[in-house]
């Protein structure tokens, strides 16, 4: 039995034992203190019955590795090769090709499809973004389960929260809201000014922190006067929400130790830095941070605190905006461009248009269907590699459980390319692994993370600490005319048919991204009148695709939801890059829905 750890794109980072007699019956290692004796049926179903690419190929003919490396050697003389790093697998060996880009003087993609607005928010407040550990939140007397879906994203973390008041703020009725003592169905891109206002009645209610206040949050009394400068009336009525709603929310709020639990959809928009820093400065406002079950958790920064072996200092062009098509070879590694980008068609057209386009993977997919190099990649299980987590503090060794003849390493393909271009300076595999475990800490015989701290911000902070919080005082808002909300409305808006809907995509049960089962649906609000079953278009400014209807009591009425990797989803995104953080902007898009003749 080996023990390892689950490569796969998820808050909780499992740790895996693997029988290398039965490698398709993987377990839960027991005993360790993020697990509850079970693996997700991604990686315990999907994972092994998804067809691997078993040969390379060239100019699609099948052909040996060695052809393969050859042919992608002579691709990367090209001046100023592109690397495309999708997330298919998190293991930190993925980053050494980075060093092979840089020796080629090549570029790089900066930002985030997921997370890069969110991160920019917590940096603008806390000006470092330091993991809750999953102890605090088993703490807390309240959890707030805020744009974030548990069961499907961040299983392992259930048994966290039992026994806790739940509050879960989303415009979906998920099944983890239908078991809350609490739902709030917030209008989608509303939850900055949701936030905003909880902290307005927060301090008219005087139910503010004033002792933490008084030594980290000393320009409170500014980010009150922010707050209002926005109109009661006029919020509530955008959000969708009552007075009511507001005082149920706050009597949760008001309890001592409370735990907000954010997910990624609250920030795929324009403004999704503002969301992340208008939850922080609630927190703030609560006195959250430091304080023993209190907190703030969502996207940790799993690298902080190590030196990367694999930093290097090369250009860089905005992952969610590529310009595929100024690069003569580009490498796809562990990702699906012409399917997870925003605006699918465009890129799909660019990345036609590029002489050697090489993917690197596991699985066949949009974007291996146009590369004229396939090189197939080792699976987590037949390699060695080292997973941080950006969910919890633990960090986990993989070492190789299995040989396979299928595939090549991201290390070796390297390696190999060093070889072949005549590049120098690569260190062996095992120096590079040494390097990382080096730094890490040990606690309780466990690896975790060199910047991990039991009570995060205690000592305040920035990146030393000793720092003040840095409360939200600016909001700019394009795509809402925001100055409604900061003057009285003279007269009661009429009440309008609904023909334009919010497009949500978040994360489903059965594929990740674009990997495993990839349904195509459409999921509606029975207000519509659509039959289950019933082909529809989903059309945007963007673009358009036609899926199958089923019909979804959980939405509001005026959404719809279609789950991220579903083929064609991407056709109606907009190719934008949020205000800061250079993430992508997947849900600021409203769609209408025609029948299908």
């Amino acid at each position: 039995m080996i023990k390892t750890a689950c490569p796969l794109d998820c808050w909780d980072a499992c740790a895996v034992t693997c029988d290398p007699s039965r490698p398709e019956k993987l377990i839960a290692t027991p005993g360790h203190p993020y697990g509850n004796g079970a693996l997700c049926a991604l990686l315990n179903k999907h994972f092994p019955e998804a067809p691997r690419i078993q040969m390379p190929r060239v100019d699609g003919r099948e052909v040996s590795m060695e052809q393969a490396l050859d042919a992608v050697a002579e691709a990367l003389k090209a001046p100023n090769p592109l690397l495309w790093r999708g997330s298919g697998n998190l293991g930190v060996m993925q980053e050494v090709t980075n060093l092979l880009i840089a020796e080629l003087g090549g570029t790089l993609t900066r930002g985030s499809l997921c997370d890069g607005a969110g991160q920019a928010g917590i940096l603008e407040g806390r000006g470092i973004n330091r993991q809750l550990p999953p102890e605090q939140i088993a703490n807390a007397e309240v959890i707030v389960v805020w744009g974030r879906n548990l069961p499907v994203t961040n299983a392992h973390l259930m048994p966290f929260i039992e026994g806790k008041k739940l509050v879960v703020i989303d415009p979906v009725r998920t099944t983890l809201a239908r078991k809350a003592d609490l739902h709030i169905p917030i209008k989608p891109r509303s939850d900055v000014y949701l936030a905003l206002l909880l902290s307005r009645f927060l301090t008219m209610e005087d139910t503010q922190h004033d002792e933490w206040l008084e030594q980290w949050g000393p320009e409170f009394d500014e980010f009150y006067d922010f707050t209002r400068s926005f109109r009661i009336k006029a919020l509530l009525e955008y959000m969708g929400l009552a007075l009511d709603d507001i005082g149920d929310l706050l009597t949760y709020l008001q309890r001592d130790r409370v735990v907000f639990l954010v997910g990624g959809g609250v920030q795929k928009y324009s403004i999704g830095h503002y969301t992340l820093w208008a939850i922080d400065s609630l927190a703030a406002t609560l006195g959250l941070f430091g304080r023993e079950g209190c907190g703030v958790s969502f996207l940790g920064n799993s690298r902080q605190g190590f030196d990367n072996p694999f930093r290097v200092t090369t250009p860089t062009v905005p992952i969610v905006t590529t310009p595929f098509e100024r690069f003569e070879t580009v490498l796809v590694q562990g990702g699906n461009p012409a399917a997870s980008m925003p605006d699918s068609q465009r890129v799909q057209a660019n990345l036609e248009r590029v002489k050697n386009l090489i993917y690197f993977g596991l699985y066949e997919n949009e974007s291996s269907s146009l590369a004229r190099i396939v090189i197939p990649a080792k699976s987590f299980l037949e390699k060695n590699d080292l997973r941080l987590s950006y969910g919890h503090q633990y960090v986990t060794e993989m070492p190789r459980c299995l040989e396979s003849e299928i595939g090549i390493s991201e290390y070796d393909f390297t390696a190999e390319l060093f070889g072949r271009l005549g590049l120098s300076g690569l260190r062996s595999e095992k120096e590079y692994l040494r390097h990382w475990i080096a730094q890490c800490r040990q606690e309780e015989g466990r690896l975790v993370l060199p910047d991990y701290e039991p009570l995060p911000y205690a000592e305040g902070f920035g990146e030393e600490g000793g720092e003040e919080f840095t409360f939200m005082d600016d909001f700019d808002d394009d795509f809402e005319d925001t100055r409604r909300f900061r003057k009285a409305r003279k007269t009661k808006p009429k009440e309008e048919e609904i023909t334009e809907f919010w497009l949500l995509s978040p994360k489903q049960s059965h594929s990740l991204n674009t990997q495993f089962r990839r349904k195509e649906i459409v999921h509606l609000p029975p207000t519509l009148g659509i039959a289950e079953g019933e082909r529809v278009r989903i059309v945007s400014e963007i673009g358009s695709v036609e899926l199958t209807a089923t019909i979804d009591v959980r939405l509001r009425p005026d959404c719809v939801l279609i789950p991220a990797g579903t083929p064609g989803v991407n056709r109606l995104t907009p190719p934008i890059l949020s205000e800061e953080g250079d993430g992508a902007c997947y849900q600021e898009v409203k769609v209408s829905v025609e029948r299908v003749d």
